[in-house]
Order: C-alpha cells, then sequence, then structure tokens
C-alpha cells in the first residue's frame, strides 16, 4: 500500500494545527501490514484535541496491535480547513501512523461518546469514499464498527454503522477480528457456504457471522414486522425489531470484562503533539458504578464494579511517569473517591522517591459524600489541580428523585475541605430539566452555591464559586428512558432565574449548556431508525461539528426533521408511557426492563435507594443476569458513606451550623473551634 504523505505534507502549511495530521507521537506503533493481518483504522470522529487521549481508542490500539493476526492504526476527524484541503485536492480519509486510505483498511472502527458527532460520523465513511449506507457496500468495501456508550441506542445510526458493539470492547475485538481474518483469508466461510467473492465469502454471510458472536449488533440481520405500522404503543412502527435469521439472536447482550487486572492498558500511554483535553497521564482505578443516579447512562450501563488492584495502580502510574514524563497522573472512573483505599494510593504516587515530590494528582470525578479533609490534604500537596463537584439537584427532593443523595451537609463539608486546605475555586456542576423540577428546585442551585461562597470566605478573603449548569437529555437504558425531555423554552426560562438569582451573589458565576443543543442531542440520544434520514440531511447541508457552538445550528435540524415528517414535540418532549416498544428493546445493557420501570416511580415518589455495593442486592439484573459480582476491596463503604450507605438521610436538606468562639477567622487563617453544633433548615439560611 502506498502511503499519501507526499500529497499531504505540501497542504500542511495551510491549515491550523497541522500536528493533527503527521502521527509520531511516543507511544504510536508502527505496524506492519502483510497477508493474514486485519487491518483496523480507529477513529475518533472529532478533533485530534479530543480523541486523542479517549482510553478506550487507546485500549484497542495496544490489543489490537500486540496480536500477530491484526495490526491497528489511528485517526481523527479533519477539521474544517483540513477538509476543505483534501476534497479539493481529491485527497481521501486517511490514518496518522502510515497516511495510507482509509479505505485501504479491513475496518474502519468509531467511538461513539456522545451524540453530536454523529453527522461527523457519516462524514468520515464519505471521505473515506466507502459507501455511505451499509445497504450499498460490497465484499470489498471495509467492515464499519462503532462502539461506545452511544451504542446502547444505536438505531439512528444504523443504516450506516455495519455492526455495533456493546460494553466493553477488549474480550470481543480478538473474536470480532478472528472471524475477520478467516473471512478474509478465505480459510472459512462464516456462513458455511462456498466462498464467493474476493474476501472468501459474499458480505452478507459476514454480517450473518458477526451477529452470532456476544455483544455484536448487526442492524441488517434485524426488522420490523410486516404489519407494523406504528399505535399508541408503538408509535416508530418498530414493534420490538425481531431477528431475519434462525441463528441471530433475539435480544443482544452487552460484553462485560470480569476482571479489570487481567487488562492493565493502556500500557504505552500515546503522548500528544499539541496540547490536548486531559492533557495527563491517565489511569483507571474501577469500572463501573453502583451509586444508581437515575439520569446517568454510564452509571447504569458499566454495572457492575470492577477495581483494578491498588498495586497494578501503582505500577502503572510509575511507569506510565517514567516513559511519558507528565508531571500530572489523573485517577479515573465514574466515581474516583470511591475506589477502596483511594487516600492511600494518593499518598503512595506523591510518596514515590522517583516522583520527588513534583507529581500531582488528580481525582476528576469526585462524589461529595466521599471526599474528605484526608483526602484533599493529600491531592493539594504538590499542586492543587481543579476541584468539580456534582450536586446535580439544587434541593434534597430534587436529589431524592434522581436519587443523588447527596445531602446539604456532605456538600458543604467537602466544600469546607477543600477551601480549608488552600483552594479558592471550586466548580459544581448541575442539571436543570429533570422529572418533576419546580422553579424553587432550580433557584436551590443558587442557594447552594452562594452558601459555598460564604464558607470560601471563611477562609480567603476572594474565592470563585462557578455553577455550571447543564439541560437534561433522557438516555437509553436508564430509568428516566420514559421522561419527556423539556422544551428548549422552559429550559431558557430556569438558566434566565437562574442568571437573575445569582446576579447580586459576588464570588458566584452562572454558566451553562445551550438549551438549542440539549434538544438536538435529545433528538438523537432516544431515537429510532427514522432519525438516520435527519442525520444524513443535516449532514448533507453542511452540518458536521455540530457539538463546536461555531457550527452548530438548530435551523439545520428542525428543518432536517419537518422533511423527515417528524417533530421536535414527537421525538424528544413527549413521554413514553410503560408499554411503549423502545428503539433499544431487543438490546440489553444488563438491567431488567422491569428494575428500571420500578426505579422510575420511585422517583416520582421522590424514593432514594442506597449503593447496592454495601446494602441487600435490588436485582438489577447486572450481577445476576451475568454471573459477576462486584470486585471491591473493602467491605464496608469510603469514608463520608457512599451514596446514602450508613448515613442518615432524614437530615437532608437541613444545613449544618457551627457556632464559633472569639473574632472571625482571618482569611486565610486558623482552623474554626466549634464549642457547640445544630442543624437548620435549609430554607432559613
Amino acid at each position: 500500500m502506498e502511503t499519501l504523505w507526499p500529497q499531504i505534507e505540501p497542504v500542511l502549511a495551510r491549515v491550523t494545527k497541522p500536528a493533527r495530521y503527521i502521527g509520531g507521537e511516543l507511544g504510536a506503533r508502527v505496524p506492519v501490514h502483510g497477508p493474514g493481518r486485519v487491518a483496523w483504522l480507529l477513529v475518533y470522529p472529532d478533533t485530534y484535541e479530543i480523541g486523542l487521549p479517549n482510553q478506550g481508542l487507546q485500549i484497542l490500539y495496544e490489543i489490537l496491535n500486540d496480536r500477530d493476526d491484526a495490526l491497528a492504526e489511528r485517526s481523527y476527524a479533519p477539521w474544517v480547513d483540513m477538509e476543505a484541503e483534501m476534497r479539493a485536492a481529491g485527497l481521501p480519509f486517511f490514518s496518522l501512523e502510515h497516511h495510507l486510505p482509509a479505505r485501504s483498511f479491513d475496518v474502519l472502527a468509531f467511538n461513539l461518546s456522545a451524540e453530536l458527532v454523529y453527522t461527523n460520523v457519516l462524514n468520515l465513511i464519505d471521505l473515506s469514499a466507502i459507501p455511505l449506507h451499509g445497504a450499498d457496500r460490497g465484499p470489498a468495501d471495509p467492515l464499519v464498527v462503532a462502539g461506545g456508550h452511544c451504542a446502547f441506542n444505536p438505531e439512528p445510526l444504523a443504516d450506516f454503522v455495519d455492526c455495533f458493539v456493546l460494553g466493553d470492547g477488549e474480550d470481543v475485538v480478538g473474536e470480532l477480528n478472528q472471524l475477520l481474518a478467516a473471512w478474509k483469508s478465505g480459510r472459512a466461510d462464516p456462513a458455511g457456504s462456498p466462498p464467493t467473492g474476493p474476501h472468501g465469502a459474499d458480505r452478507s454471510a459476514l454480517l450473518r457471522a458477526l451477529s452470532q458472536i456476544p455483544g455484536v449488533y448487526v442492524p441488517s440481520c434485524y426488522e420490523a414486522p410486516p404489519a407494523c405500522s406504528g399505535g399508541a404503543d408503538d408509535p416508530q412502527g418498530q414493534r420490538g425489531l425481531r431477528p431475519r435469521f434462525a441463528e441471530t439472536p433475539a435480544l443482544v447482550e452487552k460484553r462485560t470484562l470480569a476482571d479489570l487486572g487481567a487488562s492493565p492498558y493502556p500500557r504505552q500511554q500515546l503522548v500528544p503533539l499539541i496540547e490536548v483535553v486531559h492533557d495527563r497521564l491517565n489511569v483507571e482505578l474501577f469500572r463501573g458504578c453502583t451509586r444508581g443516579c437515575r439520569f446517568c447512562q454510564a452509571g447504569m450501563i458499566t454495572r457492575p464494579v470492577r477495581e483494578r488492584p491498588a498495586e497494578q495502580v501503582r505500577t502503572m502510574v510509575a511507569d506510565g511517569l517514567a516513559r511519558t514524563g507528565y508531571d500530572e497522573v489523573a485517577l479515573t472512573s465514574l466515581s474516583s473517591a470511591d475506589y477502596s483505599g483511594i487516600e492511600q494510593t494518593v499518598a503512595s504516587i506523591i510518596d514515590d522517591p522517583a516522583c520527588s515530590g513534583q507529581v500531582s494528582v488528580s481525582l476528576p470525578s469526585l462524589r461529595v459524600d466521599a471526599f474528605t479533609v484526608a483526602t484533599a490534604a493529600q491531592i493539594q500537596r504538590v499542586r492543587r489541580t481543579g476541584l468539580t463537584f456534582a450536586p446535580e439537584g439544587g434541593t434534597w427532593r430534587m436529589r431524592q428523585v434522581i436519587n443523588k443523595l447527596i445531602r446539604e451537609e456532605d456538600l458543604y463539608a467537602a466544600v469546607d475541605a477543600a477551601f480549608s486546605q488552600g483552594w479558592r475555586r471550586v466548580k459544581l456542576y448541575f442539571l436543570i430539566g429533570l422529572p418533576t423540577e419546580t422553579d424553587e428546585d432550580t433557584l436551590g442551585i443558587v442557594a447552594l452555591a452562594r452558601q459555598c461562597v460564604e464558607i470560601g470566605r471563611r477562609y480567603h478573603a476572594n474565592v470563585a464559586v462557578t455553577a455550571s449548569v447543564g439541560g437534561f437529555v433522557p438516555k437509553a437504558q436508564t430509568p428516566f428512558q420514559w421522561f419527556g425531555q423539556n422544551t428548549i423554552d422552559e429550559l431558557t426560562r430556569k438558566v434566565q432565574l437562574l442568571r437573575e438569582a445569582a446576579r447580586p451573589v459576588r464570588g458566584l458565576t452562572i454558566r451553562w449548556h445551550d438549551p438549542k443543543a440539549t434538544a438536538v442531542e435529545g433528538i438523537v440520544s432516544r431515537g429510532d431508525r427514522r432519525i438516520g434520514a435527519v442525520i444524513e440531511d443535516v449532514w448533507r447541508h453542511g452540518g458536521t461539528f455540530q457539538e463546536w457552538s461555531e457550527h452548530f445550528d438548530l435551523d439545520r435540524w428542525t428543518a432536517a426533521l419537518e422533511r423527515a415528517g417528524l417533530s421536535l414535540e414527537e421525538v424528544v418532549y413527549r413521554h413514553r408511557h410503560r408499554d411503549e416498544i423502545l428503539p433499544w428493546d431487543h438490546l440489553s445493557a444488563g438491567l431488567h426492563r422491569e428494575f428500571l420501570w420500578q426505579d422510575w416511580t420511585d422517583a416520582l415518589a421522590e424514593h432514594g435507594l442506597p449503593d447496592c455495593r454495601w446494602t441487600p442486592c435490588y436485582d438489577c439484573g447486572a450481577c445476576t443476569g451475568f454471573g459477576i459480582e462486584h470486585v471491591v476491596a473493602s467491605a464496608v463503604p469510603p469514608a463520608g458513606g457512599s451514596q446514602g450507605t450508613g448515613q442518615d438521610l432524614s437530615t437532608g436538606g437541613q444545613v449544618p451550623v457551627q457556632f464559633l468562639t472569639g473574632p472571625p477567622v482571618p482569611s486565610g487563617g486558623a482552623e474554626r473551634t466549634p464549642v457547640s453544633a445544630g442543624v437548620v433548615p435549609a430554607e432559613e439560611c
């Protein structure tokens, strides 16, 4: 295969950030193409800066390149200036390692981390000179594969992607490669029929064989019953997509990596050539979360919890720092402060003689009720990395609805711990537009943030609290999948409420996500196959990089919906009912539908559930259905409790007050000395 580099190099002088397209990073592989090896092009459908740190892509990159029968190269979406140059010069989408045309690979594998990149997926398929629709591809065309959290409702991309992988990819990628190697070489025909075509079997036979691999969903192997025309219980006209072939499973279940310790990847994290998001050494502490936040798709679909052994964490950190030269480590997970022995792990990294006291540790996902003064003291010993807490709801009532059982005293204790250890800036993250939300709940965001400012002023004259507000988008495979999303006008009104209430509070800043972008995310997040035509329409009218505010355009989406005979009201705003067939009902994240519905009714009843890691099993299906238990190193909850476990939830909605002796504490001053303590209702503060 001939490299495109001689044609690419002259173009780079005319585009911004040419280093996005040259490859050669520390940690990059130089795979050797040849017979008997399946060639994968791993694609993140966003810019280099966003995609390079993605751990899922880096893990698969190493696993495939470690195999004798596979190789993997990478690519990211070219920015608009580079795309224009490529189309003008007739240059196709290419890989970074050898700058080969995407079409020369056997597989194009996309990571789907966010819905607004879907138009980029179509754009990259087209830029690769591959037929846009799967139905139009032949045996010589690459297989288009996708995975990631968004794959748990793949129907909007069903017309364009040949197969989706549900769940963890570490094991299934090898099974896919084994089948593809046999098909490519002609050693075996997956369908058992005489070989036909240049790869030893026709494409439809390959797809049928792929559909039999656990965790792999092949849209072309499923169809709606002929009599299905849509009705009260099936407005999308799907009535549960059913398999077209006897060997294709009726329900596709996700793949779960049982032992995270058996997969110490990535061993060689890529070190970027330019500044990227999350530019640091990233080491995964554990996978999965059972706190049960009802809005959180990631927490629902990644159960059960599987911790990485502490010694392996320390080894991965030490080896990674020595190889990359980074001076910051991020210990990643959905809830890093819940890791067994988190304080000891942080201390062991900072105290490692090899670090010479120069390596800082950040915990990107901090849970308020597990963040203590001791944790704060450890992570600020070298430098104070950013602190973001996510109460999500502004009132205790709202947090019971969403099952984010963070009491006011939990939040204020965590903020107090941070400010007492020298932090002057804290970021809080909230959602608006949640089920049953009232204006009182919305304004509670400002009330909480104002109190956090006051806590900070006990220690410092100038503190900054930023309340970042996002509009809630219901996701598939969660208890809120039946909820009708707030309208653009309603979310805009709530943002204005917050802005007005926060205006007189010195030290408080309100930031918010564009309600229009929230609505478009809702179009795709719970869409069916009809939304594929909408995505294609938006793309054909120039709608790429829709997750970037400078390129986002709501009018493209509403016009495309109208041309498809759809509306925001039908697709986004309406509530679903219990018996309605949902577009993802033939796919399983391991959670029983009955459990999700019960959790939805519990939400409406404002009833919270403690974390099931330390309470009796709720039989959600994640453990019982897969025969995999939670893998944790401790039999007790972490410090401060965990999602209501061992906590007095009757104190939610109350603010703890400490009465001080002597004069007020000066800025940056000494510890407070309480003489007595009590609580008062939050509404009285």
